[in-house]
């Protein structure tokens, strides 16, 4: 039996336009960022597509192809030991083995931090001398050029101090080194070579560093503390399995700000979203508030740095990119999401434990927040997206109505001015959503998804609607009242979990037979996790435990799937028997808010609601316990460890809290 080596990996030529960015579902990623490795299974880094080292979103190592005994290594086995650390094995067939079976094995370690270790283990009957080289090449590129499809040319090479140094001409440079030195280096064609001879049952190992030629900030990794080492376990297996991946890849994608130690927010997702915080940071931080409040204050205090304080109609809106809406809907705004998440985060950080300074620090900057969005609903329309024929979104609303009321408790309780108007403005937002989004029909009616310029209704089915049940922590652990009365909630639910929405892996961003439905569209049809982890937690809250265990079973079922690295979207194919759920080429994986969903869906299962102002904590699990017993330990309410288990008949008790907190109902 004869092991040969597998043909090297085929890719388009290097900087060709493929018609988007490179594909990323079958590659393994490893974070800790400002760090990136990204490579397939193989190991091998070859160059091509988007493998290399990266960090601060440069390209620092492309190729990086090793050789033992002038053989490459027949792979095995690639995976993710954890979220910063990929774990390769292959073997290596020589002509002095002794018999059929290989007696070389290579074991290669990568971590994101840019160290590599590579060990030869020998099998041998004695010992074996052989030579060991690896190739590398750099092109020093930036992640947006490769992403659009225009990676440069590999550089030239030098030879510097025992190992390999690049430079480009803006300056930036990368350097590998290697301990123990090689016998040889040769810079042409980026050659190190070494002699390694291995006993009889022995190894022999090389450890490589790659780093850039320009100061990088320090990894997440030392501020990872941030998130507490919580535990989640229970009757099934998959439930820790999910929370353990999850904040694992949340430590991952922390970054430092330009601001400091304490200047630390959640990067959207890797690859491609590893810019200043937006939206999508605050949803994460938000679901992450079981894990302790201080990520929710500094990802506050980075969004607070950006938001617009010239007098004018924009005062207190806090800036953000665009965002593709769909196929029927022009990009939406995620400046106006941040803004009116933004109130909101705080007041629920407030109940989950914020300390004064930090609230008191904040509080002007959610103060400008609700200042903008109290001038927004001047007209007594609902709330658009910015310019004359902007949509009026129906999940818009939802943010609206929760930012005015959370935002009303908060003033009351800080004894500041503004509650009364605020809650006003909440109760007229109802009355609008009520007027021109209900469609009334035999059925019992529905939303409409949104509401063109003009008026007009476009009701189709979309996972977004699964905000309008998100209404928000209150005071004495309970939910804040939303825009629904609890008929038309159900019709919502009876919506989400329809077949035309629910995939059976998760919720579709369209209707499966709406026009312009594409299973791999973003908001066209894909499962956002996001938005089945909202729904999930939003039918609970609502009593539809059915329905949330049935969405909760099926987004498990997927997270399997994905070695519990939940992606931030994956295709909305229908789930058939013994299939799979399918992989969006282009999502990032990991990305914040699927890593905090997977964080979120599990808490949901206990229904944890505190307030800490009041000195209580309220449970509310899912009274079926539809994953069985969970138990919960190491969470962080009042900045103290915070334990809860809910046995199989849906029991919920507190295992450990702080001092002086009460269990209310």
């Amino acid at each position: 039996m004869a092991l040969t080596a597998p043909p090297a990996p085929t890719s388009p030529p290097r900087g060709a336009l493929t018609g988007g960015p490179p594909p990323l579902h079958g590659l393994l990623l490893c974070v800790a960022l400002p760090h990136l490795a990204i490579s397939a299974d193989h190991g091998q880094l070859t160059g091509s597509g988007i493998e290399g080292y990266y960090q601060a979103g440069r390209r620092v190592l492309s190729r990086c192809r090793l050789r033992v005994a002038d053989r490459e290594p027949v792979a095995l086995q690639g995976r993710l030991v954890n979220a910063g650390l990929a774990h390769f094995l292959s073997v290596v067939r020589t002509a002095a083995d002794t018999g059929p079976d290989p007696e070389l094995s290579v074991e290669r370690l990568r971590d994101a931090d840019g160290t590599e270790r590579i060990t030869v283990h020998s099998a041998a009957p004695g010992p074996r001398r052989f030579p060991v080289e690896i190739a590398f090449g750099s092109d020093l590129c930036d992640l947006a050029a490769i992403a659009a499809g225009r990676a440069g040319p590999e550089l030239p090479a030098t030879v510097h101090g025992g190992g390999l140094r690049w430079a480009a001409a803006d300056g930036s440079s990368a350097v590998v080194t290697a301990e123990p030195p090689p016998q040889e280096a040769l810079a042409a064609p980026g050659l190190l070579r070494w002699s390694l001879e291995v006993p009889s049952g022995g190894s022999r190992t090389i450890e490589l560093r790659i780093r850039s030629g320009r100061p990088v900030r320090a990894t997440g990794r030392a501020v990872g503390g941030m998130l507490a080492p919580a535990v989640a376990e229970g009757d099934d297996p998959r439930v820790g399995r999910l929370f353990a991946a999850s904040l694992a890849d949340l430590r991952a994608l922390l970054q430092r700000g330009p601001g400091g130690p304490g200047d630390v927010y959640p990067a959207a997702g890797v690859p491609w979203r590893c810019g200043p915080p937006a939206a999508e940071a605050l949803w994460a931080v938000r679901m992450a508030l079981p894990l302790g409040t201080e990520l929710a204050a500094a990802t506050l205090r980075a969004l607070a740095r950006g938001q617009i304080r010239e007098e004018g109609e924009d005062l207190g809106r806090i800036p953000g990119p665009l965002r593709d809406a769909g196929p029927h809907l022009p990009p939406s705004c995620t400046g106006i999401e941040a803004t009116l998440a933004f109130p909101v985060v705080l007041a629920e950080a407030r109940l989950w434990g914020l300390p004064e300074r930090d609230l008191d620090e904040l509080l002007p900057a959610a103060e400008r927040c609700l200042r903008w969005l109290r001038s927004a609903l001047g007209d007594g329309e609902p709330l658009g997206e910015p310019g004359p024929d902007g949509p009026r979104r129906a999940s818009t609303q939802a943010h609206a109505h929760r930012a005015a009321l959370l935002g009303a408790d908060l003033l009351a309780a800080c004894g500041r001015p503004g509650a009364d108007e605020l809650r006003q403005a909440a109760d007229g937002l109802r009355r609008r959503f009520l007027r021109t989004f209900w469609i009334d029909d035999p059925s019992g009616g529905r939303p409409a998804a949104a509401r063109t310029a003009d008026g007009r209704p476009l009701p189709w089915p979309s996972a977004d609607l699964a905000h309008l049940l998100d209404t928000g922590l209150a005071a004495r652990g309970g939910q804040a009242p939303g825009l629904l009365d609890p008929g038309r909630s159900a019709r919502v639910a009876k919506v989400l979990t329809s077949p035309a929405l629910d995939s059976g892996w998760g919720l579709r961003g369209l209707g499966g037979r709406e026009p312009g439905h594409n299973p791999f569209g973003h908001r066209a049809g894909a499962v956002r996790v996001h938005e089945t982890a909202v729904a999930i937690s939003g039918l609970a809250a609502a009593g539809h435990e059915k329905e949330a265990a049935m969405l909760l079973r099926g987004l498990l079922d997927a997270a399997e799937s994905f070695g519990y690295r939940l992606p931030e979207m994956y295709a909305g194919r229908q789930r058939s028997a013994g299939g799979a759920p399918v992989p969006h080429p282009a999502a990032c994986r990991p990305a914040a808010v699927a890593a905090a969903a997977g964080v979120h869906v599990v808490a949901a299962l206990a229904g944890i609601g505190p307030d800490v102002p009041g000195g209580l904590v309220a449970l509310h699990p899912l009274h079926d316990a539809p994953l069985g017993a969970v138990r919960l330990s190491g969470l962080r309410v009042a900045g103290e460890p915070f334990s809860v288990r809910v046995g199989r008949l849906g029991l919920g008790v507190v295992e450990e809290a702080a001092s002086g907190l009460q269990l209310g109902s």
